[in-house]
């Protein structure tokens, strides 16, 4: 009997020694889960207020906000090809870039003929330089641009090592994707700041968060295309040119019988370039479609090696 008495002195003992503790550990569960909670619901105001509330309000008249005329580099890649689209739709002409403009002509016909806007085709080998540019200079010049649009170049993605990937390979990725969004970019947007109003979109991928194995080149295009407007946000975004970083997953591609399915999460790249440019002018740097953004978010909580392991994995089967 005098056992149990003693466990029992004991137990109070350390209880009466141990609340303190117990307080202070339920105070610290109790600040992390509503901290949790508002970050949990600042994201969900975040959600609506860039992805919803944008697309109800009333129609936004874009030439005069930013400009008559629109410069797409990279014209050829289904993003920014639904995207000059789009501008179209809300009455910019537009200016089609790409190092091949054959899968172009159709495309800017059919713009002129269903909007009514001017599209002009220029076919630029940023291989070759500042030659390049030429006429692209030319095109721009006399012309009120509003946006600069820059495409990651997709047709690059080539899951090798990158010390199996040809000098050719490498060179048209530093020159498709860094070169000619950084250049294209200095040819027009003097011009903007001169004017006050403009945009700059440079369309990367949301992958640019993580590294990437077996894609490292294209993966630090992509993580230069985001930095590079980021950086021109801080350095323009004061004198009336809006850069926007669109950070978009996975789209729909396209085959010889049309479109890939598209399902809410792989949507098709027209129903992905109407989300995206109602963002233009509410977020600097936005995955541009609400789906991607839950993606984008759980991509950021998750570790690194994760990751790795996923890239791995689906290299190798695909």
């Amino acid at each position: 009997m005098a056992a149990v008495d003693s466990f029992q002195l004991l137990y109070r003992e350390i209880a009466r020694s141990c609340s303190c503790y117990v307080e202070t550990l339920a105070l610290v569960v109790a600040c992390y889960t509503v901290s949790k909670a508002v970050i949990f619901m600042r994201d969900c105001y975040s959600l609506i207020r860039l992805h919803f509330i944008p697309r109800l309000v009333s129609h936004r008249d874009l030439s005069q906000q930013y400009g008559q005329w629109a410069l797409v580099c990279g014209a050829s890649e289904a993003i920014a090809k639904a995207y000059a689209e789009e501008l179209a739709r809300h009455g910019i002409c537009v200016i089609l870039i790409s190092s091949d403009i054959g899968n172009l002509a159709d495309t800017a016909k059919a713009i002129s003929d269903t909007y009514g806007v001017e599209a002009i085709l220029i076919e630029a080998d940023f291989s070759q330089g500042p030659l390049a540019f030429k006429p692209i200079k030319d095109a721009i010049s006399g012309k009120d641009i509003g946006f600069i649009v820059n495409s990651l170049d997709g047709s690059l993605d080539h899951s090798q090592d990158f010390t199996d990937l040809s000098e050719s390979v490498v060179w048209d990725t530093i020159n498709r994707n860094i070169v000619a969004a950084t250049l294209v970019t200095r040819l027009a947007l003097p011009a903007m700041v001169e004017r006050g109003k403009g945009a700059v979109v440079n369309i990367s991928a949301g992958r640019c968060l993580r590294p990437t194995s077996r894609e490292a080149a294209l993966s630090a295009s992509t993580a230069f295309l985001d930095n590079f407007s980021r950086s021109l946000h801080y350095e323009y975004g004061h004198r009336g040119v809006f850069v926007q970083s669109l950070l978009p997953f996975r789209v729909s591609s396209q085959g010889s019988d049309g479109y890939s399915p598209a399902g809410w999460l792989v949507p098709s790249p027209q129903v992905y370039a109407s989300h995206a440019l109602s963002t233009l002018g509410v977020s600097h740097r936005t995955t541009g479609y609400w789906p991607h953004t839950i993606k984008f978010r759980l991509v950021q909580c998750m570790p690194e090696w994760v990751w790795m392991l996923g890239s791995r994995v689906f290299t190798r089967a695909t």
